[in-house]
């Protein structure tokens, strides 16, 4: 959008003599700025009608616009099905920097005190093929944490600890994904039910961070406290080279359904902040009561802006948007991969280097649009999910309740290979986050553990969450002491795990899979803040031995470029910063369509090289077996390949290092997989 734009400025712009603020509404017949005093802030010392441009911006100003001062906005205009203005309601400014509670339970607006020395830190600006993503609550993640000083547990701050960025470090990671820490507020049925909204997609405002993650010292000190920490956060975690992804909830707000609380957009102008039909209904793609209308320029400026100054005035990395279909539906309600928002968003050079992720769908028509969005986007790639748990788990359990798997091992390989048959050759590999849990769904050790979700502490008798868990619990539902049960399970985390840190494409880990963290069964626990949900720092020693695991397969992907390539290759080309792949059965012979297809054949071997812009020439072989019996395979023979070097073995961690020839025979444990080096 160019700087001509009649929306630029919107929000309080203040100086040495005060401040002026922007609001757009076209609806609106009039808005009063209201500015309260600095001695009694229940009280209002300033009233002060704003006038309206012809681009529906009004605006005005006051000397006493200055940091810490807390004002609000009240609107009236036309009554009407579209309609909701109220003008005795003080509503929060949509590009406020600070937010305060009001003795009643309230919210203001106050002008942001944004002082903050960054000291020269910088973005590390990690490469897209070397960028892992730890997907983890800003509060979970440390509340448990014993080396964190008691106060600071749970917070920003507690982030920042030495003892959590260095576990990260140490983990491998690149980036950490927050959930959303954009001021949020917990729905009104939640609190009836007294639970609590934990993740935090009911955003109240674009541009302040969630008060409550701060520390009581920075909740407590003053205008611009909260900020600081979480500045002071982002560039702890930059000084030790770890990128901030935050988790960014434009779709719907939480003004909740058309009678639900008005606190902001509603009050400014409902008929062209949210999408509804003439009679007023509001037309829900999202399942939250409320669709943002990104038909209206004002809604596509206020996501843009919003980007902007988290990616700039506080340095985040990038964004992963939640239920990002929404935001690409046009004024007919049709997703539009081209869509102005959309586009903007990729070109903005403001965001220039800005790591964009696509939550590519809604509960729209046309909603599921994994694939569909343009160049610079990345997606999360719930296709590959369910195949990696199909393959290694709904598979076996189906095998060994008939005999046969369902189905062969191809379509396991396309996800290995980057998703080629989800995403354009010009957007290659890495648009796929591939993932094969998140923060909602069942944790890593809870698909081997749980055939059912159990939500029954949710409070809604069990009805909410997925059914469809693609899991396996391996004969027994839930915890169990038997020792062949426990490892089936414990080599199945391992395989989900290899197969997710040695596939092409972007990775993301949900916190705690790692070391194997349980929910039990919990596959919706939006509405627990509790050790349910809070990633534990004290661990077994098989959740050790899993731990260990993790990080040799983030090194080993970290060393070896063959298995994150930049771009798909081309049949009979040699395509930089590609992968050449070759793939051969368990004969060591080029994969027949039988190979591909058959169910009683889930072996292969896939041979990748890379072909380096950047990096030293690397190749790699990895076999993979998904049958619960062991298999002999023939290592294939390769022009280029003298041998064979094991790096590692599902089946077995702490195989030794062994090297092969080409047509060597070994013996594949059942159900397992196993990482050489060609050399």
């Amino acid at each position: 959008m160019p700087e001509t734009d009649p929306l630029t400025d919107l929000g309080v712009r203040s100086g040495p003599e005060g401040g002026r603020i922007r609001v757009w509404s076209a609806s609106a017949t009039a808005i009063e700025l209201c500015v309260f005093s600095e001695k009694d802030p229940s009280w209002v010392a300033e009233y002060i009608p704003l006038s309206k441009d012809a681009s529906g911006v009004w605006s005005g100003g006051s000397p006493s616009l200055r940091p810490g001062t807390q004002y609000s906005l009240r609107a009236t205009g036309p009554t009407g099905p579209t309609h909701r203005f109220d003008p005795s309601l003080h509503l929060i400014d949509p590009y406020a920097r600070g937010l305060s509670r009001t003795a009643d339970g309230g919210w203001r607006s106050y002008v942001q005190d944004e002082a903050f020395d960054w000291a020269g830190t910088s973005k590390p600006n990690v490469p897209l093929d070397h960028t892992v993503i730890y997907e983890a609550h800003a509060k979970g993640i440390s509340k448990l944490n014993p080396a964190v000083p008691e106060e600071l547990r749970g917070t920003y701050a507690g982030l920042a600890h030495d003892s959590a960025i260095g576990y990260l470090k140490d983990l491998g990671v690149t980036a950490i994904e927050l959930l959303p820490v954009h001021q949020f507020v917990t729905e009104q049925r939640l609190v009836t039910q007294g639970l609590v909204n934990y993740w935090g997609y009911n955003t109240l405002n674009f541009f302040t961070p969630h008060a409550a993650y701060a520390s009581r010292a920075a909740q407590s000190g003053g205008t611009g406290a909260v900020l600081r920490e979480f500045k002071g956060m982002v560039k702890l975690l930059h000084e030790a080279g770890l990128e901030v992804i935050l988790d960014v909830v434009f779709n719907h707000t939480a003004e909740e359904t058309v009678d639900g609380p008005t606190s902001s957009l509603r009050g400014l102008d409902n008929a062209n902040y949210y999408r509804q039909d003439a009679r007023g209904r509001y037309i829900d793609t999202t399942g939250c009561g409320n669709t943002v209308d990104f038909g209206t320029p004002a809604a596509q400026r206020l996501v843009l802006d919003s980007l902007r100054y988290w990616a700039n005035e506080v340095q985040i990395d990038g964004f992963r948007f939640d239920l990002a279909a929404t935001l690409g539906r046009d004024a007919r309600g049709d997703f539009d991969p081209e869509h102005p928002l959309l586009r903007a968003i990729v070109d903005d050079p403001r965001l220039a280097g800005v790591k964009l992720i696509a939550e590519p769908w809604d509960i729209g028509a046309g909603g599921w649009q994994v694939g569909g969005f343009g160049r610079g986007w990345s997606e999360w790639n719930d296709d590959y999910r369910d195949r990696v748990r199909d393959f290694w788990l709904t598979d076996i359990g189906a095998a060994r309740a008939h005999g046969v798997a369902p189905i062969g091992i191809g379509q396991l390989a396309s996800k290995l290979s980057g998703s080629a048959g989800v995403f354009s050759q010009e957007r290659g590999p890495l648009a796929s986050v591939n993932f094969v849990t998140a923060h909602d769904g069942l944790t890593l050790a809870d698909l081997t553990a749980y055939n059912h979700k159990h939500n029954l502490g949710n409070g809604e008798n069990n009805r909410d969450g997925t059914d469809s868990n693609h899991s396996f619990n391996y004969g027994i539902e839930g915890p169990t002491h038997d020792a062949a049960v426990l490892s089936a399970r414990e080599k199945a985390i391992r395989n989900l795990l290899g197969t997710l840190l040695l596939s092409a494409g972007l990775p993301m880990i949900t916190a705690g899979d790692e070391f194997g963290r349980s929910q039990r069964g919990n596959n919706n626990a939006y509405c627990h803040d509790s050790e349910l949900v809070w990633l534990p720092w004290e661990r077994e020693d098989w959740q050790d031995d899993l731990l260990r695991v993790s990080k040799r397969l983030l090194a080993l992907r970290r060393e070896h470029p063959a298995l994150r390539p930049v771009r798909y290759g081309i049949f009979g080309e040699t395509v930089p910063s590609a992968t050449q792949m070759d793939w051969f059965n368990k004969e060591g012979l080029s994969m027949s369509a039988r190979d591909w297809d058959s169910p009683t054949e889930r072996t292969l071997q896939y041979l990748a090289a890379s072909t380096p812009e950047f990096e030293e020439f690397n190749r790699i072989l990895l076999i993979v077996h998904g049958l619960e019996v062991e298999e002999t395979v023939c290592l294939p023979e390769h022009e280029g390949v003298a041998s064979y070097e094991l790096l590692w073995n599902s089946a077995d961690d702490h195989a030794p290092i062994e090297t092969h020839a080409p047509g060597d025979e070994l013996t594949l444990a059942p159900a397992s997989m196993q990482l050489f080096q060609a050399r």
